[in-house]
């Protein structure tokens, strides 16, 4: 329950991150549900995390905006800054975008690492408009960045426990039919589930599969919609035995993962945790090396190690039109699709797409 929300939760009651990591007080629409949910008082401020660059086991010196400025190349920089004066992101890939700001080789060297970090895969194929956004209001009565007292799983625990809410775990969904009255959902264990409604929030393969039946021209729509997947691994280590400074956001320029996040904003006497996200294929034993290389630990010292594989969305240019198939294919039906692989993966995102599903059906 939570999809892209993993929070791991030790028995003294330490938490870390293994998939989404923070919220934003730009995100309206999150934070809404946030309140209706009774969870205004778990919000918890972030201090500020570091952008670091590592070379090896090497933190590059410097950090955040210092640390890009640092590794450019700035003879390359310099010639390639007039291109970027009337560049549009509109039809432009992330990588056509940005090294035509910089440079190709400042983009592999530095922009690449770093905008792969962000969702955690190669962002080079991305739509250049989708990786960041602006948003247009912000609640100021919260800290801009923050996250809840127990994770952010803390949010899909407490609406499971709305009215009129009931969650099934354990049970797949294998088969989505149209009824006279509606929809109808059958799990894996031949149970039969009913409604008016019907939403699906899951990857774009699943989606597809549950909707080939009885949409196939939709379904068809929805398998366009590229993944690729993430292998997170998590733990906690005694604080005393880590040297490395704290509240990183580790970026590292090639590597066998895309990025290191540090559960330091939310500071603890006693440990530190980490989320490694690394690239598909490799082993649980290499990855634990790996991680307790960098850190200068010896693999015993990670304790609580968890492991959490995710399928993310992978857009590619001509998605928007993928998903405009996938509105005109909907209309005028009580069926929902959403999840984070329509206007961006951000947790916004998520809410604004699930609203605005809901705003369509619910006069229908």
């Amino acid at each position: 329950m939570g999809g892209c929300l993993a929070t791991h939760r030790t028995a003294s009651g330490y938490w870390l991150e293994l998939g989404a990591h923070t919220c934003y007080n730009s995100y309206v629409g999150l934070v809404d549900v946030l309140e209706g949910c009774g969870l205004r008082g778990e919000v918890v401020a972030r201090a500020p995390t570091k952008l670091r660059f590592l070379d090896g086991d090497r933190l590059v010196p410097g950090a955040n905006l210092w640390a890009l400025l640092r590794l450019l190349a700035w003879g390359e920089a310099l010639r390639s800054l007039p291109r970027a004066f009337g560049a549009r992101k509109e039809g432009a890939t992330v990588y056509s975008y940005y090294s035509r700001m910089l440079g190709r080789r400042n983009y592999g060297n530095v922009l690449g690492p770093m905008l792969s970090a962000v969702p955690s895969q190669s962002a080079d194929a991305f739509p250049a408009d989708m990786l960041f956004k602006s948003r247009r209001g912000r609640r100021k009565d919260l800290p801009r960045s923050f996250t809840l007292r127990s994770g952010l799983l803390s949010l899909a625990e407490a609406m499971a426990r709305q009215p009129g809410i009931t969650v099934a775990l354990g049970k797949a969904a294998s088969r989505l039919d149209r009824t006279a009255a509606g929809f109808a959902v059958e799990t894996g264990d031949g149970e039969r589930h009913e409604g008016s409604a019907v939403a699906l929030a899951t990857a774009p393969s699943t989606a597809a599969a549950l909707l080939r039946g009885a949409f196939p021209e939709l379904a068809a729509q929805v398998a366009r919609v590229r993944e690729v997947a993430v292998e997170s691994l998590g733990f906690a280590v005694r604080a005393a035995k880590v040297a490395i400074p704290v509240s990183m956001f580790l970026v590292p320029r090639d590597d066998i993962f895309h990025s290191v996040v540090t559960r330091d904003p939310v500071p603890d006497p006693e440990w530190r945790g980490f989320a490694f996200h690394f690239k598909p294929g490799v082993d649980r034993e290499a990855k634990i090396r790996r991680a307790a290389a960098l850190l200068g630990v010896e693999p015993g010292d990670l304790e609580e190690v968890a492991e959490r594989r995710t399928a993310l969305p992978s857009p590619v240019l001509g998605h928007e039109q993928v998903v405009r198939e996938v509105d005109r294919l909907t209309a005028g039906l009580r069926l929902c699709v959403t999840g984070n692989w329509f206007a961006g993966l951000s947790l916004e995102d998520c809410v604004e797409r699930s609203r605005s599903e809901w705003a369509r059906v619910r006069d229908l």
